[in-house]
């Protein structure tokens, strides 16, 4: 093919789009992604999953630091907050990534299209550069993985400086006294966590009844308690309303929806973490008639098939939890579906993990979506208080909660409250996969000591059958 030919051409360098490129490129496919920004790997990689975790990581060295090396007989005098070093720290972190990505392409002979993409037609993409040049390619085939941007309140217009998105929030240049959190959710309460531990007054102002939005209930209270222990103050079923913005913050205005009481929150920074939505403006999806749905997501079938047979959708653009590892699974589909492979994601085992300290992960279904769907099951739980490993590191808060089919026994979700939630659920995560049962990940081997036994007492408990009650 020539220089502007290929068989697919990708929009989008997320990790949907970097991860099918690979695929693709790996099954012989001749591939390109398109990208307007300097560096590859999106949202994630430059904005969002990485640099928010270099600083968490940052963060919980700096309360170590204080609060929890003297009980190990580690003296610190005088420990301090060099803020602008955490910020050389994420960014080197990021630099790092996003050219390891871009390794990754020239490695896998996948073509770098720079600028911004658009379709022109079923077959055709054209990218615009940063000088406004317009060139436009063939292909057979093309991906549309485009990721989403942070949702704006109308009343609230992002600055970046007072009013702030998730990506102003990576990059303060220096501490505010006090924070307004709009949203309980899991970018709200990483990044809250973050300022919060560095020294800020966090207030977290919540419309719904509970905070961690889709994920177990009784386990989000949990979290909640705990999160309280650490400083920050919570506002449920509250509404915002307005803002007054000034240079040095803004008085935001809420209304109670238990009482319809009106209030008033001052802060230096307010962080407004209200959801994304998909980034799907300016693809020309409009031009060829490509559906959308009234949540601006692509519509797509079963194979991520837009009405055109060659077009697809992945990611954060089109319906379904808005997940970096989400994107890629849909990414490495496409690509396998393209090569005449049978590509297939697995939503039910798609795992949840909300970054604060403690973490909270969760996979399958949950206490409330079983009771609505009228299944019936087992639940057991258990504790990491008491755990060997937990004590040893000095963090047992939390606790796991494992859900089988009542007849069956057949695991039908996890969900964990604890140190390393993350790196746990996919154990759970895999014996899922595999339709295993409670009484399967309770007879597997699990280390001594380490926390994974903490998933096994769980699990041992959905039979009541629990050793260290």
């Amino acid at each position: 093919m020539s220089e502007t030919q290929f068989d697919l051409i990708i929009i989008g360098s997320g990790p949907g789009g970097y991860t099918g490129a690979i695929r693709a490129a790996q099954l012989g496919l001749t591939t390109a992604i398109v990208e307007k920004d300097p560096t590859l790997g999106g949202t994630c990689l430059n904005v969002g999953c990485i640099p928010s975790k270099a600083l968490l990581q940052s963060s919980e060295n700096f309360v170590a630091a204080q609060h929890d090396f003297e009980e190990h007989g580690i003296d610190l005098k005088g420990v301090k907050l060099n803020l602008s070093q955490m910020m050389k720290r994420k960014e080197k972190i990021v630099s790092d990534l996003t050219g390891g990505v871009e390794y990754l392409m020239n490695k896998n002979k996948v073509t770098w299209l720079k600028g911004l993409g658009r379709l022109k037609s079923q077959n055709e993409v054209i990218v615009t550069d940063s000088k406004g040049k317009e060139q436009t390619y063939q292909a057979k085939n093309i991906m549309l993985a485009t990721g989403s941007v942070p949702n704006e309140l109308p009343f609230m217009k992002y600055d970046e400086k007072v009013i702030v998105s998730s990506t102003g929030a990576l990059s303060l240049s220096k501490v505010p006294k006090t924070m307004a959190l709009i949203g309980g959710g899991v970018i709200g309460l990483e990044l809250g966590s973050v300022w919060s531990r560095l020294g800020a007054e966090v207030t977290c102002i919540e419309f719904s009844d509970s905070i961690c939005a889709g994920m177990d209930k009784g386990m989000s209270k949990r979290m909640m308690t705990i999160l309280k222990k650490q400083g920050i103050k919570f506002e449920l079923k509250s509404k915002v309303t307005g803002a007054e913005v000034r240079k040095d913050g803004a008085t935001v205005k809420y209304e109670s929806l238990k009482d319809g009481s009106e209030h008033t929150l001052d802060a230096e920074v307010v962080l407004v973490a209200v959801g994304r939505k998909p980034f799907s403006e300016g693809l020309g999806l409009e031009d060829l008639g490509i559906e959308k749905n009234d949540r601006g997501s692509v519509v797509v079938d079963d194979h991520f098939r837009t009405k055109y047979p060659n077009i697809y959708a992945i990611g954060d653009l089109i319906p379904g939890p808005m997940l970096a590892h989400k994107a890629e699974e849909e990414g490495v589909a496409v690509a396998e579906i393209i090569s005449g492979q049978a590509g297939h994601v697995n939503y039910l085992t798609v795992p949840s993990i909300i970054y604060t300290w403690p973490e909270f992960a969760g996979v399958g279904y949950t206490e409330e979506q079983l009771k609505e769907k009228g299944i019936a099951y087992n639940s057991g739980t258990f504790p990491f208080s008491p755990n060997g490993r937990a004590k040893a590191l000095g963090t047992t808060e939390g606790q796991v909660k494992v859900l089988a089919d009542k007849e069956s026994d057949k695991l039908l979700g996890v969900h964990i409250v604890g140190p390393a939630a993350g790196d746990l659920i996919p154990e759970a995560t895999v014996c899922m996969e595999f339709g295993g049962s409670a009484e399967d990940l309770a007879r597997s081997f699990h280390a001594h000591p380490t926390l994974s036994e903490v998933v096994r007492e769980a699990a041992l408990n959905v039979s009541k059958r629990a050793r260290q009650m």
